[in-house]
């Protein structure tokens, strides 16, 4: 056991013990090297013992693994701009007609951060056009993170790619990456819950812990995507080496643009920027570093400056979805673990 493994297996202990979670399993690595990993816990209390196969709801993380990378290979291939608005692909009423693409990818657009779709009384298929006939949360240009955005531009992706937004993922992303343990609506066991049912207090177990992804069958472009912490090392290394395999240099440097600049959130075309205070990347990693968080308590982590990459897979809602222990877990883990990943490497 190297360093960097020890130190990360005493981390995901700590939150362990701390009960930020039930389960745990985390990839530190280094452009196409793991250089660690770690599992710990289990898939619900009580339960068995969770391990590297361990699936978990990566909720908003999806975002980044499937509507963001899509976006990018639309642009790529000349079949969207960043100034598309949804009314070109969507029926949207005026006031909203006028959002574009990059609104929705920097969660800059206006509308509301969440509603329960299933209290809107419509049906799946209508959401998108729902979420533009909601009023707006406040002024577009202003970071207000937003779900309801990414429900419309995984809408306006089918459009464009004419094809479902679960079979581009796959096809799309997840088979050229080899992530084959990594999809919507799991079979099988070996899945973290997420939650107790209600009714019956046992553990939920492949059931998305979004509502509205619930909602929308389990593939949506907010949540519903599972899997493991080697699936989402590959997916990390592709983002460490800037892309490479799935979009161009080109359309991967305008996605890691800071299109918010003086905000509290610093935020790229999909993915969570580095710099602000308080950022879930903690003290340590540059600025420039990105990635995401997921509601459950899953994140990615990359330093494109080393290659360095961090992906931590928990179940934190399992326990409560009120426990905020999880924040500040995130933070000195990425302390952390940078800390010796450039002691070890960093010359």
């Amino acid at each position: 056991m190297n360093g960097i493994e020890a130190l990360l297996e005493r981390l995901l202990k700590d939150g362990l013990d701390g009960k930020t979670y039930s389960a745990a399993s985390a990839c530190v690595g280094r452009g196409d090297e793991i250089l660690a990993g770690a599992t710990v816990g289990t898939l619900y209390e009580g339960g068995p013992a969770a391990d590297a196969d361990t699936r978990f709801d990566m909720a908003s993380v999806t975002k980044i693994i499937g509507p963001t990378m899509l976006s990018l290979m639309a642009l790529d291939e000349g079949r969207l701009t960043l100034f598309d608005t949804v009314g070109r692909f969507l029926d949207a009423p005026e006031e909203q007609a006028d959002i574009t693409v990059r609104d929705l990818l920097t969660h800059t657009s206006g509308l509301l951060p969440h509603v329960l779709l299933s209290e809107q009384g419509r049906l799946p298929e209508e959401a998108a056009e729902l979420i533009l006939r909601l009023p707006p949360a406040g002024e577009r240009g202003v970071v207000r993170y937003s779900c309801l955005g990414f429900i419309v531009l995984g809408r306006i992706l089918e459009k464009v790619f004419g094809r479902p937004l679960g079979e581009l993922v796959r096809e799309r992303v997840l088979a050229p990456l080899g992530m084959n343990a990594t999809g919507y609506n799991p079979r099988g066991g070996n899945i973290a819950s997420t939650s107790l049912d209600p009714v019956t207090g046992d553990p939920v177990m492949g059931l998305v812990n979004d509502e509205n992804a619930l909602f929308l069958g389990g593939v949506s472009a907010n949540a519903g995507i599972f899997s493991t912490a080697g699936d989402m090392a590959k997916y990390a290394s592709m983002l460490a080496a800037g892309g490479r395999g799935l979009v161009s240099p080109a359309v991967f440097q305008k996605a890691l643009r800071n299109y918010t600049p003086g905000q509290d959130q610093h935020r790229g075309l999909g993915f969570h920027l580095g710099g602000s205070d308080g950022c879930y990347l903690g003290d340590l990693l540059p600025d420039v570093s990105f990635g995401h968080t997921g509601f459950t308590g899953t994140s990615v982590a990359v330093d494109p400056t080393t290659g360095f990459f961090a992906v931590i897979l928990t179940n934190r809602t399992f326990l409560t979805r009120d426990n905020p222990a999880h924040l500040r877990f995130r933070r000195r883990a990425h302390n952390a673990l940078y800390a010796a990943f450039q002691r070890e490497y960093i010359h």
